[in-house]
């Protein structure tokens, strides 16, 4: 009898168990939404819809880029921390929302650590120091010479306070030692509109959202903010050619679900994305865009997310940077 009833418990804790791989074989049996913290027209926004096109044919399911703006993109984290762990909707992660937050905000609303699963990085990209068409000083030496000539007054634009563009003008400030205008927006979209039509001066702009307009000639690639220059730039110097040792001011994005999500479907994702990421017509566009680097396990992308959190709040630290939050 005692026998029997334990054959029958490990009977239905193996049915039990195979519970998640027979969801994660079924799934995705609806649409999927990949959650953007910023409006169209940006960088997070531009890879986001190149993944979720090629998904949609892979999974023959409609996946849709939902924008959901606000606070430098830390709003769409907030809101996907807190939906169902099922697989349905799932978050372009930022630097923004997934290393600066947590070093900005003491009462950010969630934990990176326990309210995400990390699924996949996409990609790494430099910002570029970009100059609306108005402006003269073109170098970086010379913009450096305008902002101590202008104290407070040469303006630089960000997607939101406490943003990548916000940071990586935080970085140039404590390097140069000079004071400038931080014009904060509501993600690239808005901010590009305003630096090609001279509302502000310049902006360390994502490379994805910056690349369309520096190729069409409307804005001027200063710098890029890698140490090494991006495949898709490659006739633009680094910060650190033009004087300014050490300066890596990256942003990055990659997908993560709600903390609950089980690890078959957050592997199947991983596995699928990183299929689309060797797709050649994918590679062909990221490489215009400068990110580079996306792919691998999840735990590379857990361990990476980690390592941005400690040299960003280095960052914070020592340029006792302060947001409004």
């Amino acid at each position: 009898m005692q026998r029997r009833s334990l054959i029958q418990a490990a009977g239905a804790a193996a049915v039990t168990l195979g519970v998640p791989r027979v969801f994660a074989q079924a799934w995705p049996s609806g649409p999927v939404r990949i959650v953007v913290g910023f409006p169209p027209g940006g960088g997070t926004d531009a890879l986001a819809r190149v993944v979720a096109q090629k998904l949609t044919t892979l999974w023959n399911q409609s996946v849709i880029v939902e924008n959901k703006g606000g606070v430098a993109g830390v709003l769409a984290a907030e809101y996907v921390s807190t939906q169902p762990s099922d697989g349905s909707t799932l978050l372009m992660a930022h630097i923004n929302s997934h290393a600066l937050a947590p070093n900005l905000q003491p009462r950010l609303r969630y934990s990176v650590e326990q309210d995400f699963v990390p699924i996949v990085l996409v990609g790494v990209t430099p910002n570029l120091l970009i100059a609306g068409p108005a402006q003269k000083a073109l170098t970086v030496k010379d913009i450096v010479a305008l902002c101590a000539a202008e104290p407070g007054k040469v303006s630089f634009g960000s997607a939101g306070a406490g943003s990548a563009q916000h940071l990586a003008l935080e970085m140039f400030k404590l390097q140069a030692k000079v004071d400038a205008l931080h014009v904060p927006y509501k993600g690239s979209g808005p901010l590009l509109a305003d630096l090609m039509g001279n509302q502000i001066q310049y902006s360390f702009e994502t490379m994805t959202a910056a690349t369309p307009h520096v190729k069409s000639g409307k804005v001027t690639a200063v710098a890029q903010t890698r140490l090494k220059r991006a495949k898709g730039h490659p006739s633009v110097p680094t910060m650190q050619e033009q004087g300014f040792e050490g300066f890596d001011a990256t942003t990055w994005y990659g997908l993560a679900g709600p903390g609950k999500l089980p690890a078959e479907i957050a592997d199947k994702i991983n596995r699928d994305v990183n299929t689309v990421l060797a797709m050649p017509d994918v590679q062909e566009k990221l490489d215009t865009y400068g990110a580079e680097d996306g792919g691998g396990s999840r735990e590379k992308f857990r361990q990476f997310i980690a390592s941005e959190i400690q040299k960003w709040g280095r960052v914070v630290r020592d340029g006792k940077v302060k947001v409004d939050a």
